[in-house]
């Protein structure tokens, strides 16, 4: 469990790549615990396309139990209502510079992947997709119900997991997988696995999440 403070809201900046063109989509690309932002904004660099605005915010850093108190990064080591809205008033504010929702792909990597999900299936924002990397489905346990009023059950899903990953083992991906089936439409959910992957990303797996976002989020 973490300490009271963990209601300080979520994403205090972030690092903004933007598109080479006229901005008709975005992807919101959350970090995992320990990290900053700056890392996935340029690895979303790498496997950029010309019309989307890449936003990569940074968690602030507060304790987290589990790493001994050290005090650290932290997107999703507890899913409150005050992460959620700050997620989502980060869509708002897209929406309001003209971006539509359904243009706009939520994703992340571990504890940002958690929270992407999490955000996606209890959000009335219909989004175009979202991406979850080596992590898990938060509180589970309250889905399919915490999903009644999603605006996401027909929101396609990419998964993909390290086959060696020591952190958030592969079956717990894969069970994540199989009940996000009984949360929204099971063709939408894509579960992807990669031998020899640790807890971190390959070029394989990028590729595959650029398939992705160009698939979701067509030049227009």
């Amino acid at each position: 469990m973490c300490g009271n403070n963990m209601s300080v809201p979520l994403l205090s900046e972030a690092v903004t790549v933007p598109g080479t063109e006229k901005e008709t989509a975005v992807v919101i690309f959350l970090h995992g615990l320990g990290d900053t932002g700056h890392g996935w904004a340029d690895t979303m660099t790498s496997i950029r396309l010309p019309y989307i605005k890449y936003i990569c915010p940074h968690a602030p850093r507060i304790p987290v139990t589990l790493n001994m108190k050290m005090t650290m990064p932290s997107c999703a080591a507890r899913t409150d209502r005050a992460q959620l809205n700050r997620i989502k008033a980060i869509i708002d504010h897209e929406v309001k510079n003209g971006i539509p929702s359904s243009r706009i792909i939520l994703g992340g990597f571990s504890q940002g992947g958690a929270l992407s999900l999490y955000t996606a299936l209890t959000s009335q924002q219909h989004l175009a997709g979202v991406v979850g990397l080596s992590c898990w489905l938060p509180l589970h346990k309250t889905f399919p119900q915490a999903a009644s009023g999603s605006g996401n059950k027909d929101t396609p899903i990419l998964q993909c997991h390290g086959e060696m990953d020591p952190m958030i083992p592969v079956q717990f991906g894969a069970m994540t997988a199989e009940k996000l089936k009984t949360i929204i439409s099971p063709q939408n959910v894509t579960f992807r696995t990669y031998p020899g992957l640790m807890h971190s990303s390959c070029p394989q797996e990028m590729s595959a999440v650029k398939e992705f976002i160009e698939k979701q989020l067509p030049r227009v």
